[in-house]
């Protein structure tokens, strides 16, 4: 593969349905302890890495709130989804010797430190990965927004949107096996299309902070240490 760019600081967006593995529901302790080994090997490569995750494997605030549940109350509990998740990859971490603090938008201090933009950048600067967890803190905000703005926030280079497909397609390719993967797209053409890589205030933010995003297949070993050295894997969406 063909090498373009590497990254000191970087963000990592884990969906919460990639923790599940095949259980269909909750958290699959082998599939986070292979997602903490990859983290591992990037860390090792001295690069600063901020980790945005969702909840979506224990419990979804949208789909809750399209069966009645008034949409606060669902998106704070989905929030509440992602401290748990965030505290799962912390201890797979940590049983590997990396160093690590959870932060939430959502201030619990039994469990994690509140999110404070300048203790965040503190912590990557010294080589700690950050957890950030309880989403942006506010109902009707999904955590692909939140990745873009916490990347935004602490200067990170680029977002790595982890998947379970290795790219964006023109249409799902589980159902349409004339499906076009793309190998670079530009904001405006997620956004017209309406392809379903990040929400459109996620793509907007992105977009108006020049921010890169880069979709890739977390499911094959290596390729979070492939996408951070620059290598051509995926999807690319920039200017």
């Amino acid at each position: 593969m063909t090498k373009t760019k590497s990254y000191k600081r970087v963000l990592l967006k884990l969906s919460g349905e990639a923790l599940q593995g095949h259980a269909g529901y909750g958290i699959d302790p082998k599939i986070v302890d292979s997602i903490a080994l990859q983290l591992k090997e990037v860390k090792d490569m001295g690069l600063e890495l901020a980790v945005v995750i969702g909840g979506g494997n224990i419990f979804r605030g949208l789909e809750a709130a399209s069966r009645g549940m008034d949409r606060s109350t669902a998106d704070y509990m989905g929030m509440l989804a992602t401290v748990i998740n965030g505290m799962a990859l912390q201890d797979a971490l940590e049983r590997k010797g990396v160093f690590t603090r959870v932060q939430t938008a959502i201030v619990m201090e039994a469990l994690a430190e509140p999110y404070i933009r300048r203790r965040a950048m503190r912590h990557l600067e010294k080589g700690r990965i950050v957890i950030l967890a309880g989403g942006t803190g506010n109902p009707y905000f999904t955590t692909d927004t939140t990745a873009a703005l916490r990347a935004i926030e602490l200067g990170c280079e680029v977002i790595l949107k982890a998947t379970k497909v290795d790219g964006i397609y023109s249409s799902d390719p589980k159902k349409d096996k004339n499906a076009k993967r793309f190998e670079r797209l530009r904001y405006m053409d997620v956004l017209k299309k309406g392809l379903k890589v990040m929400d459109a205030t996620a793509v907007s933010l992105c977009m108006d902070n020049d921010l890169p995003i880069i979709v890739f297949d977390l499911m094959k070993h290596g390729n979070i240490k492939r996408a951070v050295s620059g290598q051509n894997i995926g999807t690319m969406v920039s200017n």
